[in-house]
Parts: C-alpha cells; structure tokens; sequence
C-alpha cells in the first residue's frame, strides 16, 4: 500500500523512528516474564533514572490522556480541584478523563498568556474561596511546552513550584512534548522538574518517535502509592510490558530521544522563518519548540485545503502546523512554495 505525502497538522502523524523499532524488534526475540517483571522494563527504568539524576518512582502508561489522568487523579481527593491554564489539554482534549479517574475533582481554568499559568493566577484560585462550599484547591498542572508551543523558563517553573509551596499544592507537569522543551531551553531534565519543584511528570514517548507510550515519574515516591493499583483499574497495565518500556531504553540509550526533538525543532524554525513576512500571513506565538500558528485569510486556508494540505483549525481559529522527528525539508518547503504562490495571487491583479 502507497505512503501518503507528509502532512503537518500533528506529531501523532509520525512514523516510528528507527531506534524505537528496533528496540521493538529486539524485545521481540523470545519470551520475557508479562506485567512488566522482564529485563527490558527494569532497564528502562534505570534509564530514566539516570537520565533525570535521581531515584524516582515511575510507571509506563499507553496514553496521554491516561498519564495526565491518573497522575493528577494521585494527587486529588474527589472534593479537591486542579488549577490549569483555559487552553491546557485536560481541561480541552482529555473528554473529562481527569474527572473521572479523580471520581470529580474540579479542574479550574485560568487565563493565561499564551497558555501559560503564573503564580499570581494559581493564588487568586487558592485563597479566593476557602470556605467548604467549593472545592479545595489541591494541584496545579502546567504544560511544557504549552498548547501554543511556548516554554515556561526555568526560573518561570520555580516561581510556580514555589508558589505551590506556599500554598500546600503539588505540581504536575504535562510533558507530552518534554523532549523538545529540553532540547529547546538546552538544560538537563534534573533541573526542568524535580529541581525546579516539580512533583510529577508525564513523559510523552509516542509524540517523540514512539509507537505508544508515555512514562509517569514520580519525584516524591510517598504520591506513587498505589498507583500501579490506578494503572491496572484504568485499563493502562500492559501484560506484555517490555514491548512500552524497550523504545525507552534504547532512545534513552543512544540518545535518540534528544536528536529527534532536535530534528522536530529545527524544522519549526526553518518553516517560520520560510513563511514570516508573507503577505496576509502572521505567526501568531513565539515558535520555541516543534509548532507554528499561522493566522492565514480564509481563502488562503481554503486554497491550502485545495492543493492538498492537511492541518488543524486550532487556538485563535489559526492553522497550527506541527513538526516531528521524521519532517521532511523537501515537504516542508514544498508547503511554503505553494503558501507564496497563493498569498502572491491573492496580491496580483488576476487574484485580486
């Protein structure tokens, strides 16, 4: 069957890389014990530990949405509440799954700039209501990078992380694209959670070259107690776990997982700076990581649809364009020829 042209409109869209296949494959040779109880899945465990310069706690999920989910769901009774930006994917993309695994702990929203928390946001939710009609505030979840592809600094994550102190809240960190904020900010992955005061992460594998799977890390083992109760209640305990846990090891190993958020990076940068300056065409957010907003006219976007394009309609009716391990240059450049072609007509007396 024919490979369809690269599109643009999501990491999801990538194949798996190669390191990950072959740790597939290798973990494919022969039997190993089920539940997660074989060689492959203590070695990535003691990957992850060694990457992160600590002796944390950690599980592997199948999904985001079970990640998030179940981390925050550790971290909440059902009377508590979650403090979120308006624009993060719990509150927008996991259909109420923190909700539900929390048995209804509240997700509050706030408006931030570009999806972003501050510490004045998260005080306002803590100390405006405290009374037992409104449910205690009890976490806060960021998102790095945000939904619009923006970095929280490492002094911007302290700031958060101490205000949480403050005020008796754990910090989780959605890191669906963690490796290609690391790579953006060039700091270890130390420093960007567990030293700047982050209590859990969730680590996206599948959005970074994976075929499946995303780790939960606890930094403060006494918040992993029963989880792995969550995991297997929720569905997210794989029988054959070696097959979750072997990409990790490899790209942990080989450092496959940087160069591919590096790669997915560049791509996003060469494409904004391809497209800046285009008639009719405004990059919306600062690109820091592996997407670019475009706020295109409707008949651009139209045109784009016509000649082939895939993308999504995102935040601010914009056309988000995302940026993988796997882009391709040529494709890429294709899209920004055919982006001046039709912004030049649209200037030209015959497009007029």
């Amino acid at each position: 069957m024919p490979h369809t042209q690269q599109q643009f409109a999501s990491d999801n869209y990538a194949g798996i890389c190669p390191d990950a296949m072959r740790a597939i494959e290798q973990a494919n040779r022969g039997s190993a014990q089920a539940y997660g109880d074989d060689p492959w899945t203590v070695r990535a465990a003691n990957a992850f530990r060694t990457t992160f310069e600590t002796d944390c706690e950690l599980f592997f999920v199948f999904n985001g949405t079970a990640a998030n989910s179940l981390a925050l769901a550790a971290l909440c009774q059902s009377y508590e509440s979650i403090i979120a930006s308006d624009t993060a994917h719990v509150e927008t993309d996991e259909c109420g799954a923190p909700e539900f695994f929390s048995n209804g702990a509240k997700i509050l929203v706030a408006r931030g700039e570009g999806g972003k928390l501050t510490p004045d946001a998260i005080r306002a939710f803590a100390l405006g209501r405290t009374d037992i009609h409104f449910p205690r505030p009890r976490a806060v979840t960021i998102t790095q990078p945000t939904e619009t592809g923006q970095l929280y600094s490492l002094e911007e994550i302290g700031d958060i992380a101490r205000t949480c102190r403050e005020l008796g809240l754990r910090l989780h960190m959605d890191g669906a694209r963690f490796a290609n904020a690391i790579d953006s900010l060039g700091c270890s992955p130390a420093d960007m959670t567990w030293r700047a005061g982050v209590d859990v992460l969730s680590f996206g594998g599948t959005k970074n070259g994976m075929a499946i799977g995303e780790a939960v890390l606890f930094f403060d083992r006494a918040l992993a107690n029963g989880f792995d109760y969550r995991c297997k209640q929720a569905g997210q305990l794989a029988s054959k776990m070696r097959f979750l846990s072997a990409p990790w090891a490899v790209m942990f190993e080989t450092g496959a997982w940087r160069a591919n958020a590096a790669h997915a990076n560049a791509c996003a940068r060469h494409f904004a700076a391809q497209v800046a300056g285009l008639p009719g065409v405004e990059i919306l957010f600062p690109v820091q990581a592996n997407a670019v907003f475009l706020k295109l006219p409707p008949d651009v976007m139209a045109a784009l649809h016509e000649r082939g394009w895939v993308f999504y309609n995102f935040i601010g009716d914009s056309a988000r364009f995302m940026f993988a391990w796997d882009s391709d240059r040529a494709r890429i450049d294709a899209l920004v020829q055919d982006l001046r072609d039709i912004t030049g007509a649209r200037l030209s007396p015959e497009g007029s």
